[in-house]
């Protein structure tokens, strides 16, 4: 069959190699100059486990990104045909239970220890899944004297030690991109703006436009793997979305440690509108402070032409602030501030997730990330990933229910 997918993303590239391996010819189509090169790298490339949903108490949104994250590097070992090797990864996350959580650590803790039950279940029979690492150790609270050794113990009421890590964004793109490259089952079209799509007898019809001006392919299938234009496009085939959305601009800023600086543990700060420090093994930092880190929200179908790169003196600014506050948290990061944050680089992406209120509401659907996935109508299939973590999962599944039919 000719299958049409729609956006280079994650979600796009990892659905076109799942359907080229299964000896399709696609066509993968991006507005870009280039596949992987906003949202899909702007990330700290958590790959979760489900520890961060303590706002799901009924454990539907751990139990799905446990599924993804056991995927994950099984999928790029037999699509991408790597080991993972090449890509940095960070150190283990701690969670940071903040004063001013919306859970207690009482409640963190039992939710933890209840998620890693569910992983251990999930693992049984391939317990390398997760990038080779040993899932069997519950997590581990810090010790008071731990804990005030490397935290703010004015903010930070308790530390919970994980297995769970990062990959590096941009690495892993380079790696997918090369491999898309030399895949003769798949046809790459950049600098195509996507405008519709029509349902037409045994098949679907994809109108693009470009410098030239406006094309029309026609497909056996589409998967339409956009990110924050999935929505337009499921309204241009008649499908519009029974629930409320956000669309929501972030930005994250990564910097390396001077050469010789002890490196800071990786946090997760939880639950509601904290953030994260990612700390990669070759001495690069992820930072990201919910508040200072967000910089537009949109409950329109299509959200605003956001930059990926945030203008001056906007990006100092979030910098800045960013550092702040995590080093209220963990001091070890204060010295940043008189060093040469100029170096650093911002980077922002979209969040497209169900919901009309923020994660400052504990209330909010945000919290619960399980209703999402693949939904076909007839030849027309759309994803919503939800997380990076999921992209390889609701591929393979996506890939499935394509040769299936």
């Amino acid at each position: 069959m000719r299958i049409g997918i729609l956006g280079g993303g994650l979600q796009g590239c990892c659905a076109a190699l799942a359907l080229a391996d299964r000896g399709q010819s696609v066509v993968l189509f991006d507005k870009n100059q280039s596949l992987l090169s906003r949202t899909a790298t702007a990330n700290e490339g958590k790959i979760h486990l489900g520890f961060m949903y303590v706002g799901d108490p009924t454990m539907a949104t751990a139990r799905v990104m446990i599924e993804g994250a056991l995927a994950f590097a099984p999928f790029m070992q037999r699509y991408v045909d790597v080991s993972l090797k090449p890509v940095t990864t960070s150190t283990p996350a701690n969670y940071v239970v903040h004063r001013d959580s919306q859970h207690g650590p009482d409640v963190v803790g039992a939710y933890l220890t209840d998620v890693h039950r569910l992983i251990v279940e999930a693992a049984t029979g391939r317990k390398s899944a997760y990038f080779g690492l040993d899932l069997s150790a519950p997590p581990r609270r810090w010790t008071s004297s731990e804990t005030a050794r490397v935290f703010n113990s004015e903010t930070v009421l308790a530390v919970f030690e994980t297995p769970e890590i990062a990959i590096d964004p941009e690495g892993l793109a380079t790696q997918i991109r090369a491999r898309i490259s030399d895949d003769r089952r798949i046809t790459v079209r950049l600098g195509q703006h996507v405008v519709q799509a029509e349902a037409e007898e045994g098949g679907v019809s994809v109108t693009t436009e470009h410098a030239e001006g406006r094309r029309i392919d026609r497909f056996d299938h589409v998967v339409n793997a956009l990110w924050d234009g999935r929505l337009v496009l499921d309204a241009t085939m008649g499908y519009r979305p029974r629930r409320p959305w956000l669309h929501r601009l972030k930005y994250g800023a990564t910097l390396t440690l001077p050469e010789g600086r002890e490196l800071p543990p990786s946090i997760t700060v939880v639950s509601g509108p904290f953030g994260e420090v990612v700390t990669y093994r070759d001495g690069r930092v992820y930072l990201t402070w919910y508040p200072e880190c967000l910089r537009g929200i949109s409950a329109e179908l299509a959200p605003p032409d956001w930059p990926s790169h945030p203008p001056e003196p906007e990006r100092s600014q979030i910098l800045r602030g960013t550092v702040t506050a995590l080093s209220g948290i963990l001091p070890a990061l204060g010295p940043l501030l008189s060093g040469r944050l100029q170096d650093a680089r911002v980077k922002g992406g979209v969040i497209v997730a169900w919901g009309e209120s923020d994660i400052y509401d504990p209330t909010s659907q945000l919290h619960r990330r399980y209703e999402i996935g693949v939904k076909s109508y007839g030849r027309y299939h759309s994803i919503d990933p939800g997380k990076l973590t999921l992209a390889p999962y609701f591929a393979s599944q996506c890939a499935d229910r394509i040769v299936a039919a």
